[in-house]
């Protein structure tokens, strides 16, 4: 975001498993939304389109399973030695 002397960066992040996040360009307007599996709005940001330098969409690297020993039925990033 172009903040006048400077910039910043805000980071929208789908917090749960199965959530994503949608971005929509409406009449000048930017918005950011985390989204349920059923579609329910979870938050929202919203930036004037005029002020965003860019747009930066950064997908979560899935596991492979062969790195696991085989080993399979958890979550992702789930310790195992717990």
């Amino acid at each position: 975001m172009d903040a006048g002397d400077t910039t910043r960066t805000y980071e929208v992040v789908a917090s749960r498993a199965g959530r994503r996040v949608e971005t929509a360009v409406r009449r000048g307007v930017v918005e950011v939304s985390e989204v349920t599996r059923n579609g329910s709005v979870v938050r929202t940001a919203r930036f004037m389109a005029n002020r965003v330098l860019a747009l930066v969409e950064q997908p979560v690297p899935r596991e492979d399973a062969s790195e696991h020993g085989g080993r399979s039925g958890r979550p992702l990033g789930e310790d195992p030695e717990t």
